[in-house]
């Protein structure tokens, strides 16, 4: 009889569901599936909310909804009396029906080149040519998984590649895979990982964003001319999605949010982009974006804290993210920010509505919910007037719950999917509150059962003071319940059947032994314990958490508010100007506006904070020329030349070393490529603005920088076996690498000129030059508008670099380390080319055999501009005491010795007119000193950048004594979390990689290929 049903009911649905263009195996059923569900409060749309309302659906779309509505001759009544139905759920962000895709890949031989077959792009990575629609295939098992969570369709795509093809749009039913798929290239998908490529190329963040922006490019160039020119069928592709939604998966935390942004930007793109959860942390650089997001809701479970010692490893930064994650979507909200929900990252589905009734709790209000739940989904892919709502012509995907489903035991009965139905648990939930009388073998006890159905607790009534708390259990017809009594060690534990207004069965007593049980019902609770059981369910559910204040950046030493431009007087200091005699004593110093505005004695400044420096001493801020720190890579160690890299785009504003090094005085640094390739990337020229975001690191206006490399790490001397097949492999071939380089540069530069010369008609009917990245670089250093720091050690290698400068008519900047510039420093000289190094580096590698502590002050002599520079993130915080020891090696005077690490390094990156001296109009970068500033006992007690106070001895002391008690207000926290039974995770340490020159960095971990140097 059971199968005459199913089999009855497959037919009835085989209607719904027939294809027209395929043929009919045996005799077609046409019935309509035509249903009204009435009495229940229907949400129309994530706004409308109807009560005691009518759906009628259709051949599974939505024929009427509202009140009043007279039920259609033939159609199944579904009384839905107390239930609410809603839109079914839309994940925007899904890889439903397509194959896993695996990203592990064995390091073997390097692959330089494409393994695709055909015309394709160079670039495995650049995937464009893929369609979701060619894989996919329904899949009811996962489809069955989302259903339960009330989901009745998908955006699907694979996740493998940086430009990753195309996406479709399907629903969640089992109709034929032609009814189920709504749109088969509904978007287009990108990321920051390159997935399944073993392609060399790109090996780090800022190689992903080269690929993207010359692909973008290049689709430019054969969309107007290339495809006459030749057959590419990725940039075909690409171009070919361009007018769909272009979605972003900004893989890597709240700054890369910020970065797929700005690579939009360039091209006029608006992305929609897929977030990490942490998007509060940057709010309002956020909400400058104007993007609309995809955000997860993967809340950290706290961390078991119980160990004081394991505690210590647990970052501020991770304790915050627990306590404040959940808030991301109410702050995301309240800022104006569109955004959608996806279940995306969730271990378990089941904790999907968990974790958005908690971001409820934290300020998320059920509209702004709902709507992130279907409208906002279905909008971006344009799919609003099919999906997540449910208007006459709409698709009927729906689910039916219990009550609220923002009440935590709201409960999912049914998921309609294109107007089927999926039964997720029974209609009609048994409502056991009340009296019993509890019998255990020969002992009667008070058992009482309160809240609402589906949602029951239990105790047992000892006497007017005293209850036990009972563990109750009630699934379909079994029911579990255990206690523990005043006298006993151990549990009751009581199991058996549901008759009605009874219960029985058999149970295990605290002594092992087992007894016969029963609970009989004797009445309804007392009105006023029933009151007060809700009462106490909704001061519960109501209850706001305490929070934490918000900090920026989200790291230890983070401002609660950010500091802000003083007009501060520094009263009788010894003021090191820089400037005429070097150095002034008992003078004072007027900051105002972010600018010197006064410098002399006798100063007055009205409204001024006055602070008196009697005793101390005032420098220009420290300019470090050499530094990776604030960086989340170092090298695009890929192929030979990569100018077409930015440093800008690994620019990391939360790294702590900002903080440590303004602790030490600098104020400025230039972020380098590092040395694993002849031609590095673009320098980032950043001041220390903690607190702020990359864009807000950036020295507007700067010159533009590039690293260069000579030496063993750019011909892979200590890559291992594997890496020999990249040219150069000799210090020679790095000499040829520099030279066809700039010849390609140059004869690209020509073209360029020769096309920019023609009339208006005749571009009309001329190829324009595509534009390629590299190139445009090289081509900048030829034309003196961007400037080489070149890594550097041997002499022969820099008369060598020098050489091939002046033959293409421009000059080195500045050669850094330069162990052996002591050597040829005379021909720096003559050529223009500084000098940035060590003070006292040498022995730790051949290269530097003949490194002596006597180099910055004999190239100084020789009339080089000498800088002193740290390329170490610890080494920085104390650039005064390196820039001290060539007065003890080399005999320097003081004054010439601090220009070391102040006016020189401003030179050698062309920000003298605005920084490194002490002279009214440049910025207000300067540090208050306890003492001596090449003293090793000197301090900074205050540093400013551009008249910001972003250090001092004063604040720091707060925030010391702030942190701990901000961490052990989260350890009293997660103790509390965990005794209340939520899950919780190891501690672990999270150790810091600084930053050298050698260090490679792909998806996540470090490949040291190079000696450190």
């Amino acid at each position: 009889m059971k199968k005459l049903i199913l089999l009855c009911l497959a037919l009835a649905f085989h209607g719904i569901y027939a294809q027209e263009t395929f043929p009919v195996n045996g005799v077609p059923d046409e019935r309509s599936g035509h249903y009204a569900f009435t009495n229940a409060t229907i949400f129309v749309d994530y706004q409308t909310k109807l009560e005691n309302a009518t759906l009628i659906i259709k051949d599974g779309k939505v024929t009427a909804v509202g009140t009043g509505i007279s039920i259609p001759k033939g159609a199944i009544t579904v009384n839905l009396e107390g239930k609410y139905i809603y839109p079914a759920l839309i994940d925007p962000y899904s890889n439903y029906g397509l194959p896993e895709v695996s990203t592990s890949r064995s390091r073997g031989k390097p692959q330089y080149e494409s393994s695709n077959k055909g015309p394709y792009g160079w670039n495995d990575a650049i995937r464009s040519t893929y369609n979701a629609s060619e894989e996919f295939a329904l899949n009811e098992k996962e489809a069955e998984g989302l259903r339960k969570a009330g989901f009745g369709a998908v955006n699907t795509f694979s996740p493998d590649g940086i430009m990753r093809g195309t996406s479709l749009f399907t629903n969640l039913s089992d109709a034929p895979v032609q009814d189920a798929v709504l749109s088969d290239k509904v978007a287009a998908h990108y990321s920051f990982s390159k997935g399944t490529s073993k392609q060399e190329y790109p090996g780090s963040i800022m190689g992903v964003v080269a690929l993207l922006r010359q692909t973008y490019y290049d689709a430019v160039w054969y969309r107007t001319q290339g495809s006459a020119e030749q057959v590419n069928l990725s940039l075909k592709a690409f171009n070919d999605v361009q007018g769909l939604p272009q979605v972003f998966e900004a893989n890597g935390g709240k700054l890369r949010v910020l970065l797929a942004d700005q690579v939009g930007d360039e091209f006029g793109v608006q992305y929609i982009i897929k977030g990490n959860g942490d998007e509060y942390q940057r709010i309002s650089e956020i909400k400058k974006t104007g993007a609309s997001l995809i955000i997860p809701v993967t809340y950290p479970e706290a961390y078991d804290v119980e160990d004081p010692m394991a505690a210590l490893d647990v970052s501020l930064e991770d304790m915050k993210h627990w306590e404040l994650a959940p808030t991301n979507a109410s702050m995301l909200a309240k800022a104006g920010i569109e955004f959608s929900f996806t279940p995306s990252g969730l271990k378990n589905t089941d904790d999907y509505w968990k974790n958005i009734r908690k971001a409820v709790t934290y300020g998320l209000t059920e509209t702004q919910a709902l709507k992130a739940l279907t409208y906002t989904p279905a909008r971006y892919f344009n799919m609003q007037q099919k999906v997540g709502g449910l208007k006459q012509g709409m698709m009927a995907n729906f689910f039916v719950a219990s009550e609220s489903i923002f009440e935590e035991k709201a409960k999912i009965h049914q998921t309609w999917v294109q107007g089927r139905k999926y039964e997720i648990s029974d209609l009609s939930t048994p409502d056991y509150a009340g009296k019993y009388n509890l019998k255990v073998g020969d002992t009667f006890y008070a058992l009482e059962i309160s809240g609402e159905a589906g949602s029951h607790s239990a105790k047992v009534v000892v006497n007017d003071s005293t209850d036990l708390k009972v563990k109750l259990k009630i699934e379909e017809n079994r029911v579990t319940l255990i206690f523990k009594l005043e006298e006993e060690e151990a549990n009751t534990r009581l199991t058996g059947w549901v008759d009605p207004g009874a219960f029985g069965g058999t149970g295990q007593l605290a002594d092992g032994s087992w007894t016969k049980w029963s609970a009989a019902r004797v009445g309804d609770l007392d009105e006023k314990e029933a009151d007060k059981d809700a009462e106490d369910k909704e001061e519960e559910e109501d209850q706001t958490p305490d929070l934490g204040k918000m900090i920026y950046p989200f790291v230890a030493y983070g401002w609660t508010e950010q500091p802000v431009q003083e007009t501060i007087l520094f009263k009788n200091a010894t003021v090191w100007t820089l400037e005429g005699d070097g150095k002034l004593e008992g003078a004072d110093v007027l900051v105002k506006a972010g600018k010197i505005a006064s410098v002399g004695k006798g100063l007055a400044g009205e409204g001024a904070k006055v602070v008196d420096a009697t005793g101390k001493h005032i420098t220009p801020g420290i300019i470090d020329e050499h530094s990776h720190i604030a960086l989340s890579s170092v090298n695009e160690g890929s192929h030979a030349i990569t100018a077409e890299v930015r440093m800008y785009d690994a620019l990391n504003s939360e790294d702590v070393n900002l903080y440590r090094q303004l602790a030490g005085g600098v104020t400025a640094a230039q972020l380098l490529h590092g040395s694993a390739n002849p031609v590095g990337g673009q320098s980032a020229l950043i001041k220390f603005r903690w607190g702020a975001s990359p864009e807000g690191l950036k020295i507007k206006g700067a010159d533009g920088y590039i690293k260069f490399a000579l030496g063993e790490n750019v011909k892979q001397s200590n890559w291992g076996a594997d890496y020999s097949i990249r040219f150069p492999q000799t210090r020679m071939g790095v000499e040829q690498v520099f030279v066809d380089g700039f010849t390609r540069a140059k004869a690209y530069g020509e073209a360029k000129a020769r096309y920019e010369g023609l009339s208006k008609k005749v571009k009309a009917s001329t190829p324009a030059p595509r534009k390629d990245l590299q190139l445009e670089t090289l081509l900048e250093i030829i034309n003196s508008e961007r400037f080489i720091t070149c890594h550097s050690y041997v002499q022969s290698e820099i008369n060598m670099l020098l050489k091939v400068a002046e033959s293409f008519d421009f000059r080195i900047n500045t050669f850094t380390h330069i162990l052996e510039g002591y050597k040829v420093a005379d021909k720096m000289a003559e050529h223009g080319a500084g000098g940035s190094t060590f003070s006292d580096w040498w022995a730790y590698k051949f290269e530097v055999k003949d490194a002596i502590p006597y180099n910055a002050s004999l190239m100084t002599m020789a009339g080089v501009v000498a800088a002193i520079n740290s390329d170490d993130a610890e080494m920085a915080r104390r650039l005064n005491q390196e820039a001290a020891k060539s007065v003890k090696y080399g005999g320097m005077d003081e004054i010439s010795a601090l220009k070391l690490v102040t006016l020189n390094p401003a030179k050698l990156l062309h920000l003298d007119d605005r920084m490194g001296s002490i002279k009214v109009g440049k910025d207000a970068d300067v540090v208050l000193w306890n003492d001596h500033p090449l003293s090793i006992y000197a301090k900074p007690e205050m540093t400013l950048v551009d008249g910001v106070v972003y250090f001092s001895l004063e604040k720091d002391a707060e925030m010391r004594k702030q942190i701990p008690a901000e961490r052990a207000r989260l350890i009293e926290k997660m103790l509390d979390a965990k005794n209340g039974g939520e899950k919780t995770q190891k501690p672990k340490k999270k150790d810091k990689h600084y930053f050298e020159c050698e260090d490679i960095i792909e998806e996540g971990f470090t490949l040291n290929h190079q000696d450190n140097d």
